[in-house]
């Protein structure tokens, strides 16, 4: 993946506190593997047995590779992977973590700067050598959940939308995923973006026309005022990263108004399915047919957002769609590590 932020950003999950659910009593017996599933609202991990039995699991706060690229950032990375160490290890004994594989927003070479800093940084809280983790991006972690390498394609939606295709010989291949200025149609930002941008248009030619729209009331009253300054500020303003996040956020707002019948959010919700539906074409156009699954929270807003996916797909490519458990998959990998 790109540096861009990252598709698979969680669009429905609010801020948690760090939370631990043991499997059974006396689970954190003997060798183990971590995975995580680090996105930019929360951190999903898991600690695993070679058997694949879970020992662990529990979410911390998220974090991205782009935190790097700040001092700011790299303050909040730093606490994040405390509060990591301290979540994980009390169910792991001495000495029984082998090993740890992540998949990381905003991570786009794995064996870049960006990549070594991660692992170094991990390797540091967790007490693992460096060469005990693998740094990923997140959607080919949950690719991996789902398939072995020549299976398939995902098309994953979140924040943002992408679709991955990792081959025979361990490339990864993709279609989309390239942020909101130049892509990530049919993701929850393109969705938020979308249906402001229809309510301002009626606006200019009608003025208190949102009135009447259930989408526009919906919309406007996640966003706590129907003026134009609040919409500005809520687009424009703060933090771009935190923003991004928020405006996906918008898109359950347009999925209440699809609940309610309102025709202009369910024919953009459909359009949001045919949207995502070019990305896994993309890739069958350059490496031929194969099954196609379609993940992610923004496939949960409305069926509509389904239903307009798989009326763009052709009906002999087949399509299944589910949500994977990327952190415990990455952790059984992690547990049978060399």
């Amino acid at each position: 993946m790109s540096s861009t932020p990252s598709a698979t950003a969680d669009l429905l999950a609010p801020d948690r506190p760090a939370r631990a659910a043991p499997a059974r009593a006396g689970a954190s017996s003997g060798t183990v593997g971590l995975g995580l599933d680090a996105g930019g609202t929360q951190t999903r991990w898991a600690l695993a047995r070679p058997d694949g039995a879970l020992v662990a699991r529990g979410e911390v706060g998220g974090f991205s590779a782009l935190l790097l690229e700040t001092s700011a950032g790299r303050v909040v990375l730093a606490q994040t992977l405390q509060s990591l160490a301290a979540a994980v290890l009390p169910h792991a004994a001495p000495g029984a973590l082998r090993g740890l594989q992540a998949g990381i927003t905003g991570l786009g070479e794995p064996d870049g700067p960006a990549g070594r800093q991660l692992r170094a940084l991990l390797a540091q809280q967790l007490g693992l050598a460096p060469a005990q983790i693998q740094c990923d991006s997140d959607i080919a972690q949950a690719w991996h959940a789902l398939f072995r390498p020549g299976e398939g394609y995902l098309v994953y939606a979140g924040t943002g939308a992408i679709a991955a295709f990792i081959d025979e010989s361990g490339a990864l291949h993709r279609a989309g995923g390239r942020g909101p200025l130049l892509g990530d149609e049919g993701g929850g930002q393109w969705i938020a973006r979308e249906a402001l941008a229809l309510v301002w248009r009626r606006e200019d030619e009608s003025p208190g026309a949102w009135n009447g729209s259930p989408l526009a009331r919906h919309l406007f009253d996640e966003l706590g005022g129907a003026d134009w300054p609040t919409t500005r500020a809520f687009m424009y303003g703060g933090d771009s990263a935190a923003r991004r996040g928020s405006i996906g956020r918008l898109a359950l707002a347009v999925a209440r108004a699809a609940a309610d019948g309102d025709a202009d959010a369910l024919a953009l919700l459909h359009r949001a399915g045919r949207e995502l539906a070019r990305l896994p074409l993309a890739l069958v156009r350059r490496l031929g047919p194969r099954p196609v699954s379609a993940a992610g929270r923004v496939l949960e807003l409305h069926p509509a957002i389904e239903a307009g996916l798989r009326d763009a797909l052709p009906q002999d490519l087949p399509l299944t769609v589910h949500q994977p458990d990327t952190a415990l998959a990455a952790a059984r990998r992690a547990a049978l590590a060399p």
